[in-house]
């Protein structure tokens, strides 16, 4: 794999002609673990699913390794927990892409599943039905479903949200195995200490960059006032704004680590 498993040329996405992410440029590097932060409305849900491919571009382009697999955990409001289907069935979709969605399931496969429930604390839940499971059973079960996809890339879109402290501290070591592992992550999260504590880098988004970098670098007191500022500022009937000249990306931090990435690319 490559130095750099992302990369994003001037990318804006939205929705529907309205732009939610303005002119992102920079590189994820292979291997790294980054947090996506911002206000509610900053664009870190719409970047996700634009690298997952769920959004294409308005203009720009993410530059992604053909290669590399990937696994995308959008948020639990996202997901439908009334359709009638066992734990088993859920962390099972993992290997769609190994086997197919009508693809026969090998003992190999079962024992895979039942090993990734019993790496996040749920041995013995594989014929529970979720509708039966509380908020931090079911990201467990989500994320034994992203232990089974054995993926290069990891996306995770607000992971931690409404769940217990223990799940989250679990979860969180789940993270941390994956990056020992060289594996490529970003992740969502509101919790700025959870960011201090155990996210190397940061993305700062107020639908533009902010700041991207050194995560104590990225959470100085100036780009979080920016960050508000901006976000508070934003206009949301404004049209769709086309790339300019001179991109105002954000502070000293994220210009270097742009330059950085785009020249190791």
């Amino acid at each position: 794999m490559s130095q750099n498993c992302l990369t994003f040329n001037d990318l804006t996405l939205g929705y529907h002609s309205h732009p939610a992410v303005h002119h992102l440029t920079g590189a994820v590097r292979a291997g790294s673990l980054t947090a996506v932060i911002g206000a509610n409305g900053s664009g870190k849900s719409t970047l996700m699913k634009g690298i997952v491919g769920i959004l294409k571009p308005l203009a720009g382009a993410i530059e992604r390794d053909p290669a590399s697999r990937i696994a995308y955990l959008p948020q639990q409001s996202e997901l439908d927990k009334s359709f009638p289907a066992r734990v088993t069935d859920l962390v099972s979709l993992g290997l769609w892409p190994r086997r197919g969605l009508l693809g026969r399931h090998t003992a190999e496969d079962r024992a895979s599943v039942d090993k990734a429930l019993s790496g996040v604390g749920l041995e013995g839940f594989g014929n529970r039905t979720i509708d039966t499971l509380s908020g931090g059973q079911m990201q467990r079960a989500l994320f034994a479903r992203v232990l089974v996809q054995d993926a290069d890339l990891i996306l995770l879109d607000e992971p931690f949200n409404a769940i217990d402290s223990r799940t989250v501290t679990d979860l969180v070591a789940l993270i941390k195995r994956w990056h020992g592992e060289k594996r490529t992550i970003l992740v969502v999260v509101h919790d700025l200490e959870l960011v201090r504590e155990h996210f190397p880098e940061a993305l700062l988004l107020a639908r533009q960059p902010v700041a991207w970098g050194d995560t104590s670098k990225v959470l100085a007191p100036g780009n979080l006032l920016r960050a508000r500022q901006f976000h508070e500022a934003w206009d949301e009937n404004a049209p769709w704004c086309a790339p300019q000249s001179d991109h105002h990306h954000g502070d000293h931090d994220h210009h270097d680590h742009a330059r950085h990435h785009k020249g190791a690319a």
